[in-house]
Order: structure tokens, then C-alpha cells, then sequence
């Protein structure tokens, strides 16, 4: 069940510095992995990046690029019109760069981050230079390109819709817009506008085809949220339909996941100025979770000032990601994938081999003896599962992502464990083909996150910590030489759940499955390719924010 009625496109699947390409080892043929991915130059940037051919009838070309945009040295400082388009102009020139690079690769569409044009950390008044008049697509059908004086103050607009028609593509870019309104509307500012952080869709031939006002802003006090979410849905002749919102609104219902309840979109394009915070919240990690959570294509860019933990950005699809996340390298990252219009599903409970490792068994049978667990303030008591347990590490506490999670040691080369808070309960089978010199922890959050935004959060992560003291787990780490093949599941009371693989180097892995058993949400995953950084179901209550 979803908030608001209509048919929700359900979360139970029934089925470092590099590019890189992932792909799921469940069931994959080698001939796939041949047609259907590659990577973009492995640590070569923007200027020479290497495609295979597409298939165009099941294909497209898509690109993201990770800007490193030009700052105005003071964004609480006054500035004219004149001095704001000469900064921003130097943006442009770069956007325009990385079009002509992209059009000779047939890309179709490309995306640019949130704040790339402008910047952030503005006020409302220092802002306003640099904001475009920004009439409705629905209202009125205008090519700024070719219509260059029918309104004032858009000469962003302009420039972006020329470079759409240059690079013969679909291009989606950030910036900030102003719309004058009248005293009468309640909901009118003092100073008679609204002010909109703001996303827009050009065409190939240069038409404004829509715009996306964000609606869940992080501390943006120069723009105003739009007194009604913007639900946009643009068509594309090469992919279908697409869905738009940034940043910040990819952990909100609106208008994020509203907008997945309509079956037919099959991408989402998401501009985006994200400061990572591991162990699991880094963009890359959200971004792919997003894709894999329901069966889309993500098309992210992020802005890159890695100095403010701004980077990762990629083109996701459940199966594979092309990805790039930079922390030393000062430059932007053009990335260019080959995209699936109908995106393949991770494998769900379907039995590819027909034969069912003992892993996976003995994972069904925990679930099946499952006990009825009594709670009291500080333990809980299981009556059954002793004897995958008889042993229990002790529980402790640690702040990880700003929660006090409840968390168990992860000893031993193989085990069960488990660890409760709030009503849920996390498991982990696990089994490890050598020791390492570090300290793993199972955690469980269920509760209000408060810190950096107000919403609800069920959680089950398994962590490296940062050091060999408990204290240490939920520390922000990028390195582990920690192996593992486990099972991951909790009693999630939400649907709503997105599956978090990552290794060391900030490596995506691709989960061989991700689904629902016995009412269980739960992640499985064998053959990681470096050492374990986070594996989580990252779960969320909209309707308790």
C-alpha cells in the first residue's frame, strides 16, 4: 500500500576514480555482458571517451556529466545581471563543450547536475541575478533558442536551448528561476515572487519541453518550494517515458516515488548537488539502490567538489552501473553508457540453477523456525535459533549516520546473527573465506532521523567499522579487505526498501538477489570483488515523517 491512492509500482521484485561497469552474476550469459556493457575509458576523463555500438531498436545512448562548476568567489555579495551571466556563461561554455563531445557519440539525452550553472549557499536577494524568468511549458510553447526576445531575463534558457538543437539531443539542466506574484496569493513572498530551484527538459530541436521546481529543498534558502509538487512526466521518441526530481527528494513519497507509480516510466533523469555521507548515504550508493528498488534506469549527475564531498554520479539500471566517484581528481567526468529501453529486473525468488546452495537453504529454513521473540528494555529473548546462535556476541551502541543504532560484533567465519530494536530485527548468515584484521558490525535503526532533514528511517546495515573498537562502527571508511557470502533480511513494516552494496575503492556491486520471503525483506550476495565496505536494507516510512 502506497500513499495517495492509484496503482503503486510495488519494492518486492517478483523477479574511487574509475567508470566502471557492474553486472549481476545471477543467471547472466556472457553474450549480454558483450552487448550490453562497457566502460567509458577506465580513468580517462571527458575529453576521449570510448562506446561500443548500439543497438537502436532496444538502445539508447545517454550521458551525465559530473561539473565542477565555477564558484563566484562571495555568494552573499550583490552582483549585477551582467556579472551573474558572465559567471554563469562560464559554465555554459563547459555544458556546451561536453554536449559536442557527447553528439559524437549519438547521445540521445544528457543530463547536468543541480547548482552547476550558478552555484549554491546564496541568499534570497543575492541569488536573484542570477535566476531566468521562467514561463510554464504547459502554458505557453516557446523555443528560447529561436525565440530569443519573446520574454525577458532568459538567457540561460537560451543558451541551453541552442546547445540542445548544436548536440542534436535531449538535455536536462539546472538552474534557478523567478515568477513574479501578485499580493493577493497567499502564498506570495514579500518581495513578490517565488523563487525555484529548478530543472528543465529541452528537446533535440531546442522546445522547452518541461520543468521540474524542486519541492523537498536541504537548506535552500534562497528559493521557495512550490506551494503544489510538480509531478513531471516527459515523452521521448527514443525511450519513452521519463520522470524528473533532484537531489534531496529522492529520500521523500513526493514526488519521487508518486512518480514510479505510473508503470510506464522506465527512467528517471536526477540532477543533484549531494554531499556524501558514508556508511550510507554516499550518491552512488542511493543512486544505484534507487534503480535496483524499482527496476528503472537512473540517469544522475552530481556536482563535483569532492573538498565538500560533493561526487558520484552515474547511468544505473538494476543490472549494471556506469558510475564515477573522484575524491583527488579536480576535474569534471563526462559519462556515456549504452541504456536499455525496458530495463532487466535483478533476479527476484526464481530458482535459476535449479539447484539450491546450502547457504540459500539454510537461510529458508531460519526463516521458516523463525521464533515469536519476547522483548524486554534490554534484550530479546528467542526460544528457537539457539542453535545457530549459542554463542551471541554482546549487543552495543554506536551513532552512525547521526542514529543510535543498536549493533552485535561480527566474529568468526561463519554464523548467524541477530539484533533488535523498536520491533525490528535484522539477520545476517554469513560465512567468510578467511579472517581480516577488522571489526564488522550487524546494526538496526528504527526511528526519526533528525539530523540534516526529519525523516523516518528502518534500517539493517552491515558495517566495517572504522577501527577495532565498537565505538568505531558507523565511522565514514572507503577501504576493507573483508570477504563475505551472506544473506541480509529483516521484518521490515515498510515496502518501501532500498538495497545498499558496497566495497572497498567505492565500488557498486550488483546484489544476486534482492527481494521478499515469508514476509521478510531480504539481500543476498556471493563473490564480492574487494573487501566489504556496506551492505544495508535501507527502508523507509513515509507516512510516520
Amino acid at each position: 500500500a502506497s500513499e495517495g491512492g492509484g496503482t503503486s509500482r510495488s519494492l518486492r521484485p517478483v523477479t574511487g576514480k574509475f567508470t566502471v561497469c557492474v553486472m549481476s552474476g545471477a543467471g547472466r550469459q556472457l553474450a549480454l555482458f558483450l552487448c550490453g556493457c562497457y566502460v567509458v575509458a577506465l580513468g580517462v576523463h571527458a575529453e576521449e571517451p570510448r562506446v561500443a555500438s548500439h543497438h537502436e531498436a532496444e538502445h539508447y545512448m545517454a550521458a551525465v556529466y559530473e561539473h565542477r562548476s565555477v564558484l563566484t568567489s562571495d555568494p552573499l555579495a550583490l552582483m549585477s545581471r551582467k556579472e551573474a551571466l558572465e559567471l554563469m556563461n562560464q559554465n555554459l561554455d563547459i555544458y556546451e563543450q561536453q554536449v559536442m563531445i557527447a553528439a559524437q557519440k549519438d547521445v540521445q539525452i544528457i543530463v547536468f547536475p543541480e547548482d552547476g550553472i550558478h552555484g549554491f549557499n546564496f541568499t534570497r536577494t543575492s541569488v536573484y541575478p542570477f535566476l531566468d524568468f521562467m514561463p510554464s511549458p504547459r502554458l505557453v510553447r516557446w523555443n528560447p533558442c529561436l525565440e530569443p526576445h519573446r520574454f525577458n531575463d532568459t538567457e540561460v534558457l537560451q543558451r541551453l536551448s541552442c546547445m540542445a538543437i548544436k548536440g542534436n539531443m535531449f538535455l536536462v539542466a539546472n538552474l534557478g528561476t523567478k515568477q513574479p506574484c501578485h499580493r493577493n496569493d497567499p502564498g506570495c513572498p514579500n518581495d513578490g515572487r517565488y523563487q525555484f530551484n529548478t530543472n528543465v527538459v529541452f528537446s533535440n530541436n531546442g522546445t522547452l519541453v518541461d520543468r521540474y521546481r524542486k519541492h523537498n529543498l536541504y537548506f535552500e534558502a534562497a528559493f521557495d518550494a512550490p506551494l503544489e509538487v510538480d509531478l513531471i512526466i516527459f515523452d521521448t521518441p527514443f525511450a519513452g517515458k521519463f520522470g524528473i526530481f533532484t537531489c534531496f527528494d529522492i529520500l521523500f513519497f513526493e514526488p519521487a516515488i508518486r512518480l514510479l507509480q505510473d508503470p510506464e516510466v522506465k527512467h528517471v533523469v536526477y540532477p543533484a548537488a549531494w554531499m556524501n555521507q558514508l556508511p550510507l548515504l554516499a550518491a552512488i550508493q542511493i543512486q544505484r539502490a534507487f534503480a535496483i528498488a524499482f527496476g528503472i534506469n537512473f540517469l544522475a549527475a552530481n556536482i563535483h567538489h569532492p573538498t565538500l564531498g560533493m561526487t558520484g554520479s552515474g547511468i544505473h539500471s538494476p543490472r549494471k552501473s556506469f558510475w564515477h566517484h573522484d575524491m583527488e581528481d579536480s576535474r569534471g567526468h563526462l559519462i556515456i553508457a549504452q541504456v536499455a529501453k525496458n530495463p532487466l529486473g535483478l533476479i527476484g525468488m526464481q530458482n535459476t540453477t535449479g539447484k539450491m546452495d546450502p547457504s540459500h537453504s539454510k537461510f529458508l529454513e531460519l526463516l521458516a523456525g523463525d521464533p515469536y521473540c519476547e522483548k524486554d528494555a534490554q534484550e530479546v529473548h528467542c526460544d528457537r535459533a539457539t542453535k545457530w546462535n549459542m554463542n551471541a556476541p554482546p549487543t552495543f551502541h554506536s551513532e552512525m549516520m547521526y542514529d543510535n543504532f543498536t549493533l552485535v560484533p561480527v566474529w568468526g567465519k561463519e554464523g548467524y546473527l541477530r539484533v533488535c530494536a523498536n520491533g525490528l530485527c535484522c539477520h545476517l548468515l554469513y560465512q567468510r573465506p578467511t579472517l581480516s584484521k577488522e571489526l564488522y558490525a550487524l546494526g538496526v535503526f528504527d526511528g526519526l532521523h533528525t539530523v540534516h532533514g526529519t525523516y523516518y528511517v528502518q534500517a539493517c546495515a552491515l558495517v566495517k567499522c572504522g577501527g577495532l573498537g565498537f565505538d568505531t562502527c558507523g565511522q565514514e571508511i572507503t577501504e576493507a579487505t573483508g570477504r563475505f557470502a551472506f544473506h541480509l533480511w529483516g521484518n521490515f513494516s515498510t515496502s518501501y526498501i532500498f538495497p545498499l552494496l558496497l566495497t572497498s575503492g567505492m565500488t557498486l556491486e550488483t546484489p544476486d538477489q534482492f527481494g521478499w520471503e515469508s514476509d521478510y525483506s531480504f539481500l543476498r550476495k556471493r563473490g564480492l570483488s574487494s573487501g566489504l565496505v556496506t551492505a544495508a536494507l535501507y527502508g523507509r516510512l513515509y507516512e510516520r515523517d
